[in-house]
């Protein structure tokens, strides 16, 4: 019956309400017809009819205003059984349905407050009418009893309700975190695919400019070399597509069985197909390596790869200078590596603010330095060029390694 009550809303509501007041109605009125022997009860059951008649009206709005409702079933009940009816569940009903919705519609506190003082004008009435030791115990226990049942009934519901709202408030926070979370998910994806195509588009476009220069400019001179740059152009220009084509595939759907093998990241391992490359386009690049070559968890590979090619493609569009240096120094936990060129760059600017030129070399490269816990510096030397040091751990940092990391 309890749930009963608690369904539906609008013009259902209010039918069940009015159902419910008349069924209580009928059971005032067969309870106040009962006769019990060895009790005398009123001859005449239209006073218990009619006080009932009118808590069934205040029942009414006993979902909007429990205590109001509860107030008035209280005065009725203890108006009837001071005429001397007998407390019996029946005319108990409208009483017992204020409490239910006192203790599911108010505080714990208010429900017992309530609950108590029920208890305690019924008993008293049916007490104070006829104080001799007729059926105490139905005066007496019983309503006691039967009071008890609404209001364990209704802190259930309260507490059941308070549960459900609980548990529909953490979906929704849940289903928010969720959203949430697969947005920042996609900006890091976002961001990670731009870096690789900046990184490939940059390094392969500036060394096929610094090649199609120089052949340009050996073309009258010595036009067997002219060719032979313009090969290596040729081999570039391949090299990017297929380079731009694997960092592309990424967005491939992982489920596609027609979808071509891409080839691993590129790592250190390829160091020196990269130096030959650049030295194809007139850049002379000298590589050292300090202590025992240790082996790097993937990130870290890829991003040391990146690091040392967005460096000396800035040389290549920046550097004055027609050399760099890169070394690698291998640590127990660390790997320190440093490109310099040895010159001062022809655009300070463009090298030292790549975002006034609307270039991302240089944030890129401390982008990836720091999804692997690493650090990166950037900036012009005392002595002249410009220098690019980072410091990368041999293995990828866990996430929360990484919140924790300075």
């Amino acid at each position: 019956m309890t749930t009963s009550l608690e369904r539906g809303t609008g013009r259902f509501r209010r039918v069940v309400d009015v159902a419910t007041a008349l069924a209580l109605l009928g059971c005032v009125t067969f309870g106040a017809l009962l006769r019990f022997p060895g009790f005398h009860q009123p001859r005449e059951e239209w006073p218990a009819v009619a006080l009932a008649a009118v808590t069934c009206l205040a029942l009414l709005q006993a979902r909007d205003r429990p205590r109001a409702a509860a107030t008035v079933a209280m005065a009725c009940a203890a108006a009837t059984f001071a005429q001397g009816y007998l407390p019996t569940p029946l005319l108990l009903a409208p009483l017992m349905l204020s409490l239910y919705w006192v203790a599911a519609r108010t505080d714990r506190q208010t429900a017992r407050i309530f609950g108590l003082a029920a208890m305690t004008v019924v008993v008293i009435t049916a007490l104070l009418d006829n104080p001799t030791t007729d059926m105490l115990l139905l005066r007496t226990v019983g309503p006691v009893l039967w009071l008890l049942l609404p209001i364990v009934g209704g802190s259930r519901a309260r507490l059941r309700a308070a549960y459900l709202e609980s548990v529909q408030a953490r979906a929704v926070y849940a289903e928010r975190n969720r959203e949430e979370e697969a947005r920042l998910r996609v900006a890091e994806e976002r961001m990670r695919i731009a870096r690789e195509l900046h990184d490939v588009v940059a390094h392969h476009l500036a060394v096929a400019n610094a090649q199609a220069g120089t052949a340009r400019h050996l073309v009258p001179t010595r036009p067997e070399q002219a060719l032979r740059l313009l090969d290596e152009l040729t081999v570039t220009t391949s090299s990017a597509l297929i380079e731009l084509r694997a960092t592309v595939g990424v967005l491939r759907h992982s489920g596609d069985q027609d979808g071509e093998s891409l080839e691993p990241a590129p790592g250190l391992d390829r160091l020196p197909d990269l130096v030959s490359t650049y030295a194809s386009a007139g850049l002379d690049v000298a590589v050292t390596t300090e202590g025992a070559p240790r082996p790097l968890s993937p990130g870290v590979d890829l991003t040391a790869y990146r690091i040392i090619q967005e460096a000396l493609t800035n040389v290549t569009k920046h550097g004055a200078g027609q050399g760099a240096d890169v070394r690698l120094n291998y640590g127990r936990s660390r790997l320190l590596i440093s490109v310099t060129n040895d010159a001062a760059a022809t655009t300070t600017t463009a090298a030292t603010a790549p975002g006034a030129v609307g270039g991302y070399g240089l944030m890129g490269m401390r982008e990836r330095a720091h999804s692997v816990g690493g650090d990166l510096r950037a900036g012009p030397r005392p002595q002249g060029g410009f220098e690019v040091s980072t410091a990368l751990p041999l293995h990828s940092l866990a996430p929360e390694e990484l919140e924790a990391a300075p």
